[in-house]
This record gives C-alpha cells, sequence and structure tokens, in this order.
C-alpha cells in the first residue's frame, strides 16, 4: 500500500497560481501512475491528469489544458500539478491517485488516494 500526502492548496484571487504536491511513501512500483482529481461541492469527484513513470503525461478536463501542468520527481516521490491562470470553477478539493495499471479518469485503476488539499478561487 502507497502512502499519499497532498499540499500546496489555500486561496487565491483568480488568475493565480498555486502548485500542489503528493508525495509518495511505499512501493515505488505501486506509483507509476499517479493523477490528479477534483472535486467541487456537490459535484462529483473528476480527473485532471495523470502522468506516467515516465513523464508522459495526459489531461483529461479540456478546460484545464494549457493552464494547469502536472509534473514528476520521481528521486523526490513528488507530483505536482502547476495551477496557473486560475479560475473561480477550479475551487475544489484535490486529491491525488497512485496505481500501476495505467491513467485513466475513472477510480478503478487507482489503488491509492490521499486526503486532499483545498484549493479556494476568489473572483
Amino acid at each position: 500500500q502507497v502512502q499519499l500526502v497532498e499540499s500546496g492548496g489555500g486561496s487565491v484571487q483568480a488568475g493565480g497560481s498555486l502548485r500542489l504536491s503528493c508525495v509518495a511513501s511505499g512501493y515505488s512500483y505501486s506509483t507509476n501512475y499517479v493523477a490528479w482529481f477534483r472535486q467541487a461541492p456537490g459535484k462529483e469527484r473528476e480527473g485532471v491528469a495523470c502522468i506516467h513513470r515516465s513523464g508522459d503525461s495526459t489531461y483529461f478536463d479540456d478546460s484545464v489544458k494549457g493552464r494547469f501542468t502536472i509534473s514528476r520527481d520521481n528521486a523526490k516521490n513528488t507530483v505536482y500539478l502547476q495551477m496557473n491562470s486560475l479560475k473561480p470553477e477550479d475551487t475544489a478539493m484535490y486529491y491525488c491517485a497512485a496505481g500501476k495499471r495505467g491513467c485513466a479518469d475513472h477510480f478503478a485503476p487507482y489503488d491509492s488516494w490521499g486526503q486532499g488539499t483545498q484549493v479556494t478561487v476568489s473572483s
């Protein structure tokens, strides 16, 4: 089992930036794929982006393309989500998830989840 701890959330004004971090501990092969999901109040959790150990990434949400960047530092067992040009609709709890079966915008491939970090964007 892998333990995931997110950090970096906070409150910013629209147009601002935040960088989220997800630190993993445990078996490294279990973090071959790491994804960021988010859940806004009253909405379902949705996939934002995913990255393979090699650095190959995919973005599930068209609304974040060009604004968010997922990256990872394998030496530090850390995956990042750089969020620029934030909008009020980006307000959500952000979760990272890890697995070894592939990237997907649904929950099935992921074996481990963090507790989340809150992002609030004001207009």
